[in-house]
C-alpha cells in the first residue's frame, strides 16, 4: 500500500490530535438533519476535556446573520449551518454545510489542534453535502454559500 506524504502526515496529525467526540456533537447533527429542529450548530474544542462539544445551537427561525455573529472572531470553531433556497425550477432545497471556522486572528496552536481534527470530526457526521474552510468573514459569506449551494 503505497501512501503519500501528504496522507502519512494527515494521518499522523489526526492520530496525534486524539480529540474525542461528544455523543452531544452527533445527537445535535441527526436532529437537524433528520427532524430540521436547528438552523445551525458550533462546536468548539474543550481542550481540558480533550472532546470536540456542542457550544451553541440555533433555532430553524434563526437566520444566516444569527449564525454569522455566533461565529467567534478571533477563535477557531466547526460549524453546521443548514441552507434553505429556491432553485431556478422554483424547487424549495436545503444543504448541510460543514464550515471550519480558523480566524488569522486565532492562536497558532488553536489552528493546528482545530486542523489537525477536523476530519476525525467530520467522519462523525454523516451527511454534510459541502465543505468550506474559513479564515475571515468573507470566506463564508451569504454570497459564498448561495454559489456553492447550487
Amino acid at each position: 500500500m503505497d501512501i503519500s506524504p501528504a496522507e502519512l502526515a494527515i494521518n499522523i496529525a489526526n492520530a496525534a490530535s486524539g480529540m474525542a467526540v461528544d455523543d452531544e456533537c452527533k445527537l445535535k447533527f441527526l436532529e437537524l438533519k433528520a427532524k430540521r429542529t436547528y438552523r445551525f450548530i458550533i462546536y468548539k474544542i474543550d481542550e481540558k476535556k480533550k472532546m470536540v462539544v456542542v457550544e451553541k445551537v440555533g433555532e430553524p427561525v434563526l437566520n444566516y446573520d444569527d449564525f454569522a455573529a455566533s461565529l467567534p472572531a478571533n477563535e477557531c470553531r466547526y460549524a453546521i449551518f443548514d441552507y434553505d433556497f429556491v432553485t431556478e425550477e422554483n424547487c424549495q432545497k436545503s444543504k448541510i454545510f460543514f464550515i471550519a471556522w480558523s480566524p488569522d486572528t486565532s492562536r497558532v496552536r488553536s489552528k493546528m489542534i482545530y486542523a489537525s481534527s477536523k476530519d476525525r470530526f467530520k467522519r462523525e457526521l454523516d451527511g454534510i453535502q459541502v465543505e468550506l474552510q474559513a479564515t475571515d468573514p468573507t470566506e463564508v459569506g451569504l454570497d459564498v454559500i448561495r454559489g456553492r449551494a447550487n
